[in-house]
């Protein structure tokens, strides 16, 4: 006879040990702004823009008003064999963004790991279409994060339990990011069997962007073996590293193109996978049929929200406030390995930066000590996100005097943690 356990909530959190469950501190009550109010009664600097999502800052009026409007005079519409008007004008104004010259069709997704699994089906499906059905592998990077569910996490390269799930990983191939040899051998291989590569133009885990070398060599290995090549901008996407797209500044634009997060400023499940006039003719075939569909996908709340996101970001000129941003986070960032003997570097890019840390005998932080930095952050007054070795800071694009308070709190944090280690 099964017992109940009394002393958990009902809530089920995820990647929440489960002895933190329950907790307060961790419970948020409001947003507004840059900040974050708890049930412990403590009010918090974010400098993750909620988990990379919310980059125009919390509680926009201008995005919660077209949210209500379409919930209030469409409600529910459905993309599962029909199409609605507020989807194909989110999609009309993701392909402008984008660029039409390059892109021409837009499917919606819920989120950026479900967004992931369509693209390795469409990947696969395009070159069935083409006659090669063969290839169904897929690459990916080292230390990179593409979502938990069941496709995706086969293509996440953090050790997060998948044999212990049962994710097949058979068909998934991952390589070192920023070394093109070891990419060009594995091709070299396996080219003929290898149906994508998906890159995050900065590796969300570390926050290592990959360097332009790497990215014209991937585009030429491209070009040389036939593979389809992905932009997962979930998190570089709207503004996040100073352009509206990190892949905007690549030699040839990606074959498709995820995004999600800042898509619709964090209100809404969304994400769009943008595809290329070139993959996209293939499917023009009659009766091609894409077997994806997910109930709420390209709702008329989710599709407005997008639409209100990109009007904020022209009207409040995010994309140029952002590259300001990056060259005071770039001050601050110097200033702090100066003073601080706990950081050992700086990696990232734009708004999307990591610090690195190490302990006093000046060997990298152990992992398991990155929860307490943060807490001790975290009593200074401030929200940070974990790093491999350190702390991610992914700060709003709207932030002003908050990024000094931001860094104090740090700095608090960080001389808290050394003192409790002493």
């Amino acid at each position: 006879m099964s017992q109940t356990n009394t002393r958990l909530g009902p809530l089920w959190s995820p990647m929440i040990p489960t002895k933190s469950q329950g907790q307060d501190d961790l419970c948020a009550v409001s947003a507004r702004g840059v900040r974050i109010r708890y049930a412990d009664g403590s009010d918090l600097l974010c400098g993750t823009s909620g988990l990379w999502n919310a980059n125009l800052g919390y509680g926009n009026a201008a995005i919660a008003r077209a949210a209500a409007d379409a919930l209030t005079k469409a409600s529910y519409l459905s993309l599962h064999q029909y199409e609605n008007t507020y989807a194909r004008q989110a999609a009309a104004e993701l392909i402008e963004v984008c660029g039409p010259q390059n892109y021409g069709r837009v499917l919606f997704s819920t989120s950026g790991g479900a967004a992931n699994d369509l693209v390795m089906k469409l990947a696969r499906q395009f070159h069935v279409l083409r006659g090669e059905a063969s290839r169904k592998a897929v690459v990916a990077l080292e230390g990179c994060w593409h979502g938990l569910t069941y496709g995706a996490f086969a293509l996440t390269s953090d050790n997060l339990g998948q044999r212990m799930y049962g994710v097949d990983r058979r068909l998934v191939v991952h390589v070192p990011p920023n070394n093109p040899e070891r990419l060009a051998a594995m091709l070299a291989k396996h080219g003929a069997n290898i149906a994508m590569m998906v890159v995050e133009p900065v590796l969300g885990t570390g926050a290592i962007p990959l360097t332009d070398a790497y990215i014209g060599e991937l585009i030429r290995l491209r070009r040389q073996y036939g593979f389809l090549l992905v932009a997962d901008e979930v998190a570089t996407g709207f503004g996040r590293t100073g352009t509206f797209f990190a892949s905007e500044n690549w030699p040839s634009p990606p074959d498709i193109l995820i995004s999600s997060k800042g898509l619709t400023n964090g209100t809404s499940a969304c994400a769009a996978v943008i595809v290329s006039h070139d993959v996209a003719d293939v499917f023009a075939q009659p009766d091609t049929v894409v077997a994806h569909a997910e109930t709420q996908a390209g709702t008329p709340v989710t599709c407005a929200t997008i639409l209100a996101t990109l009007s904020e970001m022209r009207r409040l000129d995010a994309v140029a406030r952002a590259a300001s941003l990056s060259e005071r986070l770039d001050e601050e960032l110097v200033r702090l390995a100066g003073e601080e003997p706990l950081v050992s570097g700086t990696t990232g890019k734009g708004c999307f930066r990591s610090i690195r840390l190490r302990d006093r005998s000046g060997t990298v932080l152990p992992q398991s000590e990155v929860p307490t930095v943060i807490a001790a952050i975290r009593d200074a007054g401030a929200v940070v996100h974990a790093a491999p070795d350190g702390i991610q800071l992914l700060p709003a694009l709207t932030y002003g005097d908050e990024l000094a308070e931001l860094f104090g709190c740090i700095r608090s944090g960080l001389a808290a943690y050394r003192r409790g280690r002493e």
